[in-house]
């Protein structure tokens, strides 16, 4: 079992039953799936391009990632049905554990600049959406590998009914949400 894992069914688990007074356990939010998806938008011209991400993608991960087509084809964009777009991963259970691990305690330390996640990027339905702009703060990475600096969308899934079920189980993993102090208080300024 992952460390992550551990972690949500000793503290976090009953911490979320406690605070909302859940009457059955399996009502607790939970992590259900995280969805990686790398845009290559120059591989609709090359086919080659799109191998450097596939790559990286796999080294993140830890699972071989499905490559995306364009669904309709788009004249401003020149691009026809069926071209390359990009590359997505849907990691789940133990690999889901261990990369949310990664990205909390290793990869969003070492983005540039960062001052936290915004709490507003919830859809109403529990789930959270980010974006990275640069694959190599993921230690994975080796940055003299990479043929070209690409972002990713990160789509974290939760079995949560409402955005603050949702948050409150992000924050027990130590999510680092913009505007608080760790102890969930708001910071003035």
């Amino acid at each position: 079992m992952a460390r992550l894992h551990e972690i949500y069914e000793k503290t976090i688990k009953p911490a979320l039953i406690k605070q909302f007074g859940f009457d059955n356990p399996m009502r607790a939010p939970k992590l259900e799936k995280i969805i990686i998806n790398m845009g290559v938008g120059e591989a609709a011209l090359d086919k080659k391009n799109i191998q450097g991400a596939l790559e990286d993608m796999t080294l993140i991960s830890g699972q071989k990632p499905v490559i995306t087509k364009a669904k309709k084809s788009i004249a401003a964009f020149k691009l026809r049905d069926g071209m390359l777009v990009g590359c997505k991963v849907t990691l789940r259970r133990d690999r889901m554990y261990e990369f949310m691990d990664r990205l909390v305690n290793v990869a969003l330390p070492r983005v540039r600049d960062f001052r936290g996640l915004s709490a507003k990027s919830f859809d109403g339905c529990g789930n959270f959406a980010m974006g990275l702009k640069e694959q190599i703060v993921f230690p994975e990475i080796d940055y003299d590998k990479v043929d070209k600096i690409r972002g990713m969308n990160i789509v974290i899934c939760t079995s949560a009914h409402s955005d603050e079920e949702a948050k409150a189980l992000l924050k027990g993993f130590d999510m680092p949400f913009s505007g608080e102090t760790g102890n969930g208080e708001k910071q003035n300024g």
